[in-house]
């Protein structure tokens, strides 16, 4: 039970889900092939690595974070309460050591460098992220954001190289002057949609967060900038969120999705967007601001799994 508190099971069921529904998507738009590429193997070992990682990841940021847990949220502390630090850290590596040796196979069989390329990266930046990034200004979000925007990202490049595959064995997933990678294109959507969300809901975090991070000398944008000005800064964001999204969305459906009814989802996101900027403008105490964080996890669910709207509705 406490191992299970400490990988948080719900942020990882999401992960799946939201490489599943895109992946089911992707199939069914794709009529050269009678292949379901969501029941292959090779997508299970994607999906597989992927939510191990972060697992992984929320391991390692419990880790490092016990100092400030203890003010923050003493309720909900694992590690060095539950599970000692050493077996934490070993759980964490022993993940890791899984999911690195996933993605050289996947990159072997597809004779392809990124799948270990985006696994290191990852690995790594959730390390630096836990010990170092997320104490700084500005670059801990943008880490954790970049993170959170490969998921679909990765889905897209995994389809292209799978139905388009790799010409005389080049690296990268596909070439940006083309507009044939529909794929990928979409994912990127997708990406840039969890990125801004993300880099919203980090900040409202390091609000709420912001007593317990003093305690560590964090310099996080509510302690260096101040609560408001961290306030408007996620304000903003939203705003762009809402902006993005119908662009992003609009364009990549262009040609499979043709029923205005298809972006309903997309509709009750921007609602709900509203509806926490709303929140957002009046919260003063931690409880608002959880409340706000919630908010925009609610709006990224739904953002992200519009595919299996539209999977539903093409079936």
């Amino acid at each position: 039970m406490h191992f299970l508190r400490l990988i948080r099971p719900l942020n990882l069921v999401i992960i799946a889900a939201t490489m599943y529904c895109l992946g089911w998507y992707f199939d069914l738009i794709n009529s050269n092939s009678d292949v379901s590429l969501i029941s292959s193997l090779e997508f299970f070992l994607l999906v597989f690595s992927t939510v191990i990682i972060a697992a992984a990841g929320n391991i390692i940021n419990d880790y490092f974070d016990v100092r400030a847990d203890r003010i923050n949220r003493p309720e909900k502390m694992v590690v060095s309460r539950h599970i000692k630090r050493r077996w934490a850290i070993v759980l964490h590596w022993f993940m890791n050591f899984v999911a690195f040796t996933i993605a050289v196979y996947l990159s072997y069989v597809n004779r392809t460098f990124w799948y270990v390329f985006i696994h290191l990266l990852s690995i790594n930046l959730l390390w630096f992220y836990s010990m170092q990034l997320k104490r700084t200004v500005v670059i801990g979000n943008v880490a954790i954001a970049l993170l959170t925007s490969l998921v679909p990202v990765l889905v897209g490049i995994f389809y292209n190289q799978q139905l388009n595959g790799i010409v005389d064995g080049e690296a990268y997933p596909f070439d940006l002057n083309s507009s044939d990678f529909y794929y990928v294109y979409f994912g990127i959507g997708l990406g840039i949609f969890a990125f801004v969300l993300n880099w919203t809901r980090e900040i409202v975090k390091d609000i709420e967060d912001i007593e317990g991070d003093k305690v560590i000398k964090a310099k996080t944008i509510p302690i260096v900038f101040g609560v408001n000005k961290a306030k408007r800064i996620a304000l903003i964001s939203l705003v762009v969120t809402v902006l993005v999204s119908l662009v992003l969305v609009w364009s990549y459906s262009a040609g499979y999705i043709t029923d205005y009814m298809s972006f309903s989802p997309l509709l009750v996101s921007a609602i709900i967007i509203i509806v926490t900027f709303v929140k957002l403008m009046m919260s003063k105490t931690n409880r608002d601001f959880k409340i706000v964080n919630n908010l925009i996890k609610l709006t990224m669910i739904i953002g992200l799994l519009l595919p299996l709207y539209w999977s539903i509705h093409l079936i």
